[in-house]
């Protein structure tokens, strides 16, 4: 299908690896220009190369901490007229709610919620005077069913969807869309990490937790990030316009509901 964003230009948050990076990758394959953003330059170079090598849209990069003032003005100052943002950023760290510290919940916020309505804010009316905008925040399955461990994620995310919910309402007759995308379990290195940790736990090994992980959800498997970087890209899509504050899960049916 083709989507009808060629010659679009996007910012993708934290497209060095991951989730970002694939997001960036299927955005491009449909002719879409890109800002890419990342911490680590080196890796973010890296990806802008692949991208530009298998696809040829113009790639700049953006190296920096999204969460700052300074780089968001950097990316902002490579793209300042986006018709496609990405909102994307790392998790908080996992624990016990009771040992969260206020400089630990006030990071949580800056990265998972102010950050992304930073962005927003930067970009939107612009979006809305050109008459298309397409925003999706990648947010965590978390956020419809809480995992205990993961207090400021929950609480950061959560406060996203609410704001996001209000907003998109307000700006979908200018034909600018904001949803939210609820990754479940990818294979990224996240997940990895995360197997890791709970392998020294169980004394159990990296391979044996993520074939637990996979088993235990109804697809029988994990995600590729490949195929949620394609679904964001159809809702950045000229077809995607009447998909107006969702929050849609990828997780392979491992949130079990009939009215989600």
């Amino acid at each position: 299908m083709e989507l009808g964003l060629k010659g679009r230009r996007a910012i993708v948050c934290a497209a060095s690896k991951g989730l970002g990076r694939s997001v960036a990758f299927s955005l491009a394959r449909e002719g879409v220009d890109l800002v890419i953003t990342a911490r680590g330059e080196a890796a973010l170079a890296e990806t802008a190369a692949a991208i530009r090598a298998e696809t040829g849209v113009k790639v700049e990069i953006a190296a920096g901490d999204i969460t700052t003032e300074s780089g968001r003005a950097a990316a902002l100052a490579l793209c300042p007229a986006p018709d496609i943002l990405i909102n994307n950023a790392g998790g908080p760290p996992a624990g016990d709610f009771r040992k969260f510290t206020d400089a630990d919940w006030e990071a949580a916020l800056r990265a998972n919620m102010l950050t992304p309505i930073a962005l927003i804010r930067a970009t939107v009316d612009g979006m809305i005077e050109r008459r298309f905008g397409r925003i999706v925040n990648i947010t965590s399955a978390a956020v419809k069913s809480p995992i205990p461990a993961l207090g400021l994620s929950n609480g950061a995310r959560a406060g996203l969807t609410g704001f996001v919910a209000g907003l998109a309402r307000q700006v979908a007759k200018h034909n600018v869309t904001i949803n939210n995308l609820l990754p479940g379990p990818f294979m990224t290195d996240r997940l990895r990490d995360n197997a890791a940790t709970a392998a020294r736990a169980s004394g159990r090994s990296v391979e044996d937790e993520l074939a637990a992980r996979a088993a235990a959800n109804p697809t029988g498997r994990v995600g590729t990030p490949e195929e949620f970087g394609d679904a964001c890209a159809f809702l950045c899509s000229a077809q995607a316009g009447f998909i107006v504050g969702q929050n849609l899960l990828l997780d392979g049916g491992a949130f079990n509901a009939a009215f989600g």
